[in-house]
């Protein structure tokens, strides 16, 4: 009997925080690693999930207010594809004069 390959997907993101962000998460940026066990296509909606799982409270009521990049492109479906080796910046809103 022959095994099954893995169907697991998993890619790893570089995550970088601005602004408020940056402060709730601690860090200016970090690797997130993110693994789909049923082969699907990792989405934007993942690497942020898995970027709040790896912080405290302070992110997650941040987060609903930022807007993202995927390498420098705007976010504005969350179920778009991420591929390894990306890029996601998350931008609080900004404020100024």
């Amino acid at each position: 009997m022959t095994a099954l390959p893995d169907q697991a997907r998993t890619v790893a993101v570089q995550v970088r925080y601005f602004a408020g962000a940056r402060a709730a998460a601690g860090v200016p940026e970090e690797t997130v690693r993110v693994a789909r066990p049923d082969g699907a296509a990792v989405t934007a909606a993942d690497v942020i999930a898995a970027a709040v799982n790896l912080h405290d409270e302070n992110l997650s009521k941040v987060l609903p207010a930022c807007s993202f990049l995927l390498d420098g492109v705007a976010v504005r479906d969350r179920t778009v594809e991420v591929s390894d080796d990306a890029t996601l910046d998350v931008l609080p809103p900004f404020a100024g004069g």
